[in-house]
């Protein structure tokens, strides 16, 4: 409790003592919270049993690990800490995945768990585990509540430094005793005081200007600190005022909207063309809230290699981890992408040779056959639902396929496990989506290998019925894995086929949902028309060629221009 601003022991009394799970229960209230997502036991039942007559919504998933992916989508999409609950033991570590998937794509989210009375911890006890020493590489900060009387000030300081910097996950172990114990305290405390971000050293930001008006080849290369920052205006009045070419990573999709005349497309292992050969030929790179991560960059030393790199981040612990930059911009991305007025002189030559790659290596969709090509449907139905739409994604060969040809205006409309690659992350983030944009048109996009991995949420989904609209891409394989063996291990297919799959459409009719298969190119039109139209929550299962890969592809420790292309 090092960490905490005073004691709160010298505070006026109530008059009524209160329980350590009320005050839990104010403390999220305080916080803004409406909606929890968790799952009781043992150790955490003295705070639901302070949960009825509260403000809160509390969302019954049927399995821990969708209470943190359902909250990590609702903190992606709100910018405020999503919230789920858990008790000790097997509960607490089946949150454990979620936790590392906020930490690894910078997602503010408080997880709450159970742990056994204070005098039981270390002796083994039922349902006794030290989550808070298991989490500690994968969360900003962690909790272990010894008082009852500190409870208030720690989950005001817990939302505070998982929404502040750079957003992650805060974890508080809660035990049963502290919980249960009841005081007498004065809740008016004051919040905790977080320091704002530092201003930009202006002398970094005339150097910055100097470079960009010199520049010939600029490239705005952009990622997932745009949508941390809410940087979105900032980022696009940039790109308008010096009309420079940008790409994105997979988390930066939606900056600059990807219909930007301007805008190039995903850069990296499964980037566009036109993005990584615009990478490899520029002369400026002016990276804003990316990380050079080794899918974006491919083989380091082959990225940009004859840029001069402009860095800016929130983070200052990014800049020059991987690539050492000529000017370092840590701190407020809107402000110093504000403050960045100049514009180079003259790139309508570049510019024209980027538009002239974009038109000439842009993605085809009339794939040979009759059978439904996953692409295509894809591109179709992100332009049917127009700018109210928000996608959340598995992982696999669709995940590839949304990030390169759906229609995105906005970062927060394309919610993804960009880091971690969790598979099963589509459904609990549906979840999470629906509740934190009620208006929002949620799409699920997930694989016949990733839904297997939730499938039980689809009870959670028929619940509280959410509308939830889910395209299922059943190719009867772990695709992305089974693409890799065929070009990297010899056709060695191991443990890939999932020829045993379940008739899709008739488990989500089993538990209450609407569902209904299709094969078939001509039937995609009025598939896209159903899901739509459909007013509550509904599953389109799509078959889908096992062969079919995606492409481009840049092998492991390749250079970004030694793209892997489909053959004709």
């Amino acid at each position: 409790m090092h960490a905490l601003a005073s004691s709160l022991e010298s505070l006026p009394h109530q008059a009524e003592p209160v329980s350590g799970a009320r005050l839990v229960v104010e403390a999220l209230e305080r916080e803004g919270v409406r909606h929890v997502f968790g799952y009781p036991g043992g150790a955490i039942m003295p705070v639901y049993d302070a949960l009825p007559g509260s403000s809160l919504m509390h969302i019954l998933v049927r399995h821990e690990q969708a209470a943190a992916l359902a909250a990590d989508a609702y903190g992606r999409l709100t910018g405020k800490p999503g919230v789920c609950l858990a008790t000790s033991g097997p509960g607490a570590t089946n949150l454990v995945t979620g936790i590392a998937n906020a930490f690894m794509d910078s997602v503010p989210l408080v997880a709450i768990t159970g742990q056994v009375a204070a005098p039981l911890m270390g002796t083994d006890a039922f349902q006794e585990v030290d989550i808070f020493g298991i989490t500690l590489p994968i969360v900003k900060h962690s909790y272990l509540i010894r008082r009852t009387e500190d409870i208030p000030l720690v989950f005001a300081e817990a939302f505070a430094l998982a929404q502040s910097g750079r957003p992650g996950p805060v974890l508080i172990d809660l035990p049963k005793d502290v919980g249960q114990r009841k005081i007498q305290i004065d809740s008016n405390f004051p919040p905790p005081v977080v320091a704002g971000a530092a201003d930009p050293d202006p002398r970094a930001i005339a150097r910055a200007n100097r470079l960009i008006a010199e520049s010939q080849r600029p490239v705005l290369y952009f990622g997932g600190g745009i949508a941390i920052a809410r940087a979105e205006r900032a980022l696009r009045d940039f790109a308008a005022r010096t009309s420079i070419p940008s790409v994105a990573t997979l988390k930066g999709l939606g900056g600059v909207p990807t219909d930007d005349a301007n805008f190039l497309g995903m850069l990296g292992m499964h980037g566009t063309k036109a993005a990584n050969t615009a990478i490899d030929g520029c002369d400026l790179l002016i990276c804003v809230g990316a990380r050079f991560d080794d899918r974006a960059t491919g083989k380091l030393d082959t990225f940009a290699p004859n840029a001069r790199v402009i860095h800016i981040d929130g983070d200052a612990a990014e800049i020059g981890k991987l690539r050492r930059p000529d000017i370092a911009l840590p701190g407020d991305v809107g402000a110093i992408l504000d403050r960045l007025t100049a514009a180079p002189a003259d790139i309508g030559e570049w510019r024209a040779l980027n538009a002239e790659r974009k038109a000439l290596w842009q993605a085809r969709y009339d794939a040979p056959g009759t059978g439904i090509y996953a692409p295509a449907l894809l591109k179709q139905l992100s332009e049917a639902a127009g700018d109210d739409l928000v996608i959340t994604c598995d992982v696999g060969q669709h995940q590839m396929w949304v990030a390169q040809h759906c229609r995105f205006t906005r970062p927060q409309a394309h919610l993804t496990s960009a880091g971690l690659g969790t598979m099963g992350y589509g459904l609990p983030a549906g979840i999470g989506a629906l509740l934190a944009e009620p208006d929002s048109t949620v799409v699920t996009v997930s694989g016949d290998g990733s839904i297997m991995m939730n499938i039980h949420e689809l009870a959670t989904i028929r619940r509280y019925r959410l509308p939830l609209k889910i395209v299922l891409l059943d190719n009867s394989a772990l695709g992305m894995v089974r693409q890799w063996q065929e070009l990297f291990f010899d056709g060695n297919f191991s443990e890939v086929d999932l020829y045993d799959n379940p008739d899709f459409a008739e488990v989500a009719r089993a538990f209450g949902i609407e569902a209904f298969t299709i094969d078939r190119r001509e039937e995609v039109p009025a598939a896209i028309a159903r899901l739509l139209a459909t007013e509550g929550p509904i599953l389109c299962h799509v078959r889908i060629d096992p062969r079919e890969n995606v492409w481009p592809l840049v092998p492991p420790n390749s250079s970004n221009m030694q793209m892997m292309e489909k053959k004709p």
